[in-house]
């Protein structure tokens, strides 16, 4: 072998491996092998970092959250207001969509109230469906049609309105699929901004894209002294943690809505946008300097909630409200209403208004507060990783267990310490836990090597080399996100649905403003439940969660973690409704519904939006399941399914189930958690009825007798046992066994 190969061996030899014998060749090639493997997965990490799977950027982005709520920024009034179209202003003026007239009002007295700029979080883009001269089409009485035509149209005098004030509207952008540039075509729109390019190259490049747009009316914009994008993406766990500045539509730039807020407030034209090789850098607003991602984007820094940030549109519209509130302020027109489907989920743990995004965008740029995330932070994050990963493992190699294990959390320690203050003191988002997880394993994989090599050292055979060189330590990461690759997948699922028993009747018949409020109590303790066992929030409809486990990330245990999440959502929606009721608020119980089984899991919206979704019959099933707890009388209805997936979860038959619609029965159980234990048949009794329900083959004709008179009894000690009276009123009617086929959904 060459010197310098001879002098490699040595160096390894003196520092690292002083405590092992090397007397031979094979022990030799252990040694060599073991630095081969701290090397290998110091690289397998670095790949796993450039690679960058959906598990590794919802880690990262946790991380990014929690500091969120460690280190919040302070609350300082900076001249941005929210006028909220609350549960109240819907209450006193009516529901929406207002009449432009009533908006008119609205601008006006804003602009009485000293306000600088109106900003509409509201798409403008269809005629006031209540403007006399469309009521005049809807009149048989040519009189009248006459007359309501005389008077002026709503969005005239909206845009009346506009005329002396500075009023930004709102557009919609979408993605069709199509090339098109939509800005460019017949009746080409004029904008009242101009972009302009400070070098660096074509800045649109790193932009999001989009292709299509809808625009408010045209002489609405007439009048408008700025109009802007009210995209905004959020992640793939549905948080919303950015803002962009601008966005690319075809072949033009567009701004967003919080991006022309801020133009039109300084009283300039121009947008220069400054770009490099690397991506988006900043973009210039009159005297503000705003710094981006690459992506023209800016994060969110996040406040804990503030209701002084709003003010109700129905102060503004009852006079309540003057210059002493809104002078000089940038004022955002949008809405808190749970009915007008604009809430979003915020990283402090919660749900928000999505006109509170624009606002802390437009706050943390007039204050100067930005959460950054630079080009270098991923080179400087590479580095660490390899380093951590390489020190972390060639330490663990030459050093004892315990100085290994106190050396690892000597790390631990100092890379989340440097996470923390590299944010609360310079605002700077740095992924602290992935390189600490590489060091973790840098430390394991050392430390199992350096106790292999020493208890080992004379059997260096290749049968017990080849045994530690397997692929399933290293590779597992390498290969672990092409098990998420987007596009569609079959995988297998599990699902949980719920939904709030007469809610619609209670926001019909009280105060629509206090059921809001207690709506919005009672959702944030049930997704903080699915948040504790690490599912996947899908949806949230009015009163109703949809849940999905084992996707994106793959979970093993999935149907474990999806009858834990019910039964705890089951207790918490249990107590809160006792809790109203005891007050005298006549609260709903709670219907879930637990499935489990394949279906296809992938990115429909597009990767940009990272949005996952999953397809398939299992979801309708979990779905139905929820619903036919208000035929059975029960709160939780699972599946066979699910219960062949866990341990511990005591449970009594229901029946096998034709849902309504299907073919084919299912094997439908109800948790014994989930059921009042006092007007509950005990589970033996209960069960030796159904066993007599069971059929037989070749039948029994006298198991229907048997199993009626064994319900007889039972109704007679339990009578408010719902399953026990579904089955009762069965055999009375006739049924023979235990299938129920369901008429309704």
């Amino acid at each position: 072998m060459s010197r310098l190969g001879a002098g490699f061996r040595r160096e390894c030899h003196c520092i690292m491996f002083s405590r092992l014998r090397l007397h031979n060749l094979p022990g030799v090639l252990s040694n060599l092998v073991a630095v081969g493997l701290v090397i290998a997965m110091a690289v397998a990490a670095l790949v796993l970092r450039l690679v960058d799977p959906i598990p590794l950027q919802n880690l990262r982005l946790a991380q990014f959250d929690q500091l969120q709520r460690w280190y919040p920024r302070a609350y300082s009034p900076v001249g941005v207001r929210v006028v909220d179209i609350d549960e109240a202003s819907l209450k006193e003026y009516g529901q929406w969509p207002w009449p432009r007239t009533r908006l008119a009002e609205l601008v006006s007295r804003l602009h009485s109230a000293g306000a600088a700029v109106v900003v509409f979080d509201v798409l403008l883009a269809e005629p006031d469906r209540t403007s006399p001269a469309r009521m005049a089409q809807l009149w048989n009485d040519p009189k009248v049609s006459a007359l309501l035509q005389t008077l002026p149209d709503n969005d005239l005098v909206l845009q009346k309105s506009f005329e002396a004030q500075n009023v930004v509207l709102g557009s919609s952008l979408a993605r069709s699929g199509q090339r098109a540039d939509p800005l460019n075509g017949p009746g080409k729109p004029d904008l009242p901004y101009r972009i302009i390019h400070d070098g660096g190259g074509d800045p649109a490049r790193w932009l999001n894209a989009f292709d299509s747009i809808v625009l408010p009316l045209p002489h609405l914009m007439v009048s408008a002294k700025g109009v802007g994008a009210l995209n905004f993406a959020s992640d793939a766990d549905g948080v919303v943690r950015r803002v962009p500045m601008l966005v690319r539509l075809g072949n033009d730039i567009v701004p967003s809505l919080s991006a022309e807020a801020l133009r039109v407030a300084h009283g300039t034209r121009n947008y220069v946008l400054r770009s490099n090789d690397a991506g988006m850098t900043d973009v210039r607003i009159g005297d503000l300097t705003v710094p981006t991602d690459s992506k023209g984007e800016i994060w969110l820094y996040y406040t804990r909630p503030q209701p002084d940030r709003y003010v109700s549109a129905a102060r503004v519209l009852d006079g309540q409200v003057g210059k002493e509130k809104l002078e000089g302020d940038i004022v955002l027109v949008g809405s808190s209403a749970a009915g007008l489907m604009d809430l979003r989920f915020s990283p402090m743990g919660g749900v928000m208004p999505g006109v509170e995004t624009h606002a802390l965008a437009l706050e943390q740029i007039l204050l100067g507060q930005y959460l950054e995330r630079p080009a270098w932070v991923g080179g400087l994050e590479a580095l660490v990783i390899v380093l951590c990963a390489l020190t972390a493992g060639l330490f663990a190699l030459a050093s004892s267990a315990w100085s290994a294990v106190l050396a690892m959390l000597v790390v631990l320690a100092v890379m989340v310490a440097g996470g923390c203050y590299a944010f609360a003191a310079h605002h700077l988002l740095l992924d602290a836990i992935y390189p600490a997880l590489v060091a973790g394993f840098g430390f394991a994989l050392g430390g199992s090597i350096h106790h292999w090599l020493t208890e080992r050292e004379r059997r260096w055979v290749r049968e017990a080399f080849s045994r530690y060189v397997s692929p399933n330590r290293v590779a597992h990461l390498v290969a672990h996100h092409e098990r998420l690759q987007l596009g569609g997948r079959r995988q297998t699922c599990s699902f949980v649905f719920t939904d709030l028993a007469g809610f619609t009747s209670m926001m019909e018949a009280g105060d629509p403003a206090q059921a809001v409020a207690q709506l919005n109590e009672y959702l944030d303790g049930m997704v903080a439940i699915v948040f504790k066992h690490d599912g996947t929030l899908d949806r949230i409809v009015g009163d109703a969660l949809a849940v999905l486990f084992s996707a994106p990330v793959p979970q093993q245990d999935h149907r474990q973690r999806a009858m834990d999440c019910a039964l705890e959502m089951d207790r918490f929606a249990t107590a809160y409704a006792l809790r109203l009721r005891v007050s005298g608020v006549a609260w709903g119980y709670t219907r879930i519904g637990v499935h489990t089984g394949e279906v296809i899991v992938g990115n429909f919206g597009g990767k940009t939006l990272f949005d996952y979704r999953a397809l398939g019959d299992p979801i309708n099933t979990a779905s139905r399941l929820e619903s036919v707890n208000k035929h059975l009388g029960t709160r939780v209805c699972v599946s066979r399914a699910i219960l062949d997936g866990c341990t511990g979860v005591p449970a009594r038959l229901v029946g096998f189930l034709v849902l309504k619609g299907k073919v084919q029965p299912l094997e439908v159980y109800e948790p014994l958690a989930a059921t009042n234990a006092e007007l509950t048949a005990p589970a033996a009794d209960y069960a030796a009825g159904m066993r007599l329900l069971r059929p037989l083959d070749p039948p029994d004709p006298d198991s229907a007798g048997l199993a009626l008179a064994h319900f007889e009894l039972l109704i007679q000690k339990y009578p408010h046992d719902p399953l026990v009276s579904l089955h009762l009123a069965r055999l009375r009617s006739g049924a023979q066994d235990d299938l129920i086929v369901m008429q309704e959904k």
